[in-house]
């Protein structure tokens, strides 16, 4: 992990998804694709690590109700497109998942991929076709609706499902700060607490969704296209 995480300014759970292992025997691209927690935070500072760090597109998954002004001005050479994961306009479903430690862990993914696959084949089409240069995607702590796509895009990428339960995993270590420096309850005890409650693992739930998803057909059922897959893999692993 520590060559992987990113300390930009304003950032609590950036971090590379390059140098994983991949099921051909390699490893993804550094500096290629970046997941983290909202750059809405990031100081002046840290806009210009992540422009030297290659960052030249930003995928913003929050809802439009989370998004408030930037601490420091964002670069006007750094593209930013918004495509809000949540669907929240979709009620039933969140009365069901929204409500409760559940929504802060993997069990919501299978769920949340069967019923709006096609919001997130339009963030994987995001990520695949920006311009040259480094994406990072974000939402507001990283874990949850970044820790989605990130499954989606390694998977894609052909990762083992095990590097990508552990990279998960390390959201609970990197948000901790961001809790203290608020004055909150660090959440991940309580998230853990609650998954043992029904038998379960954040890193189980993965490994086991990735086991029985096919990940690449379910995106192609919402209008992911072959040349998508070609320029995202060929993004990540080069």
């Amino acid at each position: 992990m520590e060559d992987r995480a990113l300390d930009w300014a304003g950032t609590y759970n950036a971090r590379d998804l390059g140098g994983l292992p991949t099921v051909g025997g390699g490893e993804t691209a550094r500096a290629a694709i970046v997941r983290s927690d909202s750059l809405q935070n990031l100081e002046a500072r840290g806009w210009e690590e992540a422009w030297d760090y290659g960052i030249r597109t930003v995928i913003d998954l929050r809802n439009e109700s989370e998004i408030g002004p930037d601490i420091a001005p964002r670069p006007a050479s750094i593209e930013t497109v918004n495509i809000p994961l949540d669907v929240t306009e979709a009620r039933d479903f969140w009365e069901a998942w929204g409500n409760g430690p559940q929504f802060a862990t993997p069990l919501y993914y299978g769920p949340h991929l069967e019923r709006f696959p096609e919001r997130s084949a339009e963030v994987i089409r995001a990520v695949a076709t920006a311009p040259p240069g480094g994406v990072v995607f974000h939402c507001q702590g990283g874990r949850d609706r970044a820790g989605q796509i990130s499954l989606l895009v390694l998977a894609l990428a052909g990762v083992e499902p095990e590097a990508i339960a552990a990279d998960y995993a390390l959201s609970d270590e990197r948000l901790r700060p961001l809790y203290l420096s608020r004055g909150e309850e660090d959440e991940a005890p309580k998230i853990a607490a609650y998954l043992r409650e029904q038998g379960r693992t954040a890193t189980d739930l993965i490994v086991e969704l990735l086991r029985e998803l096919d990940v690449e057909a379910t995106l192609r059922s919402a209008g992911l296209e072959s040349e998508d897959l070609v320029a995202l893999r060929r993004r990540l692993t080069d």
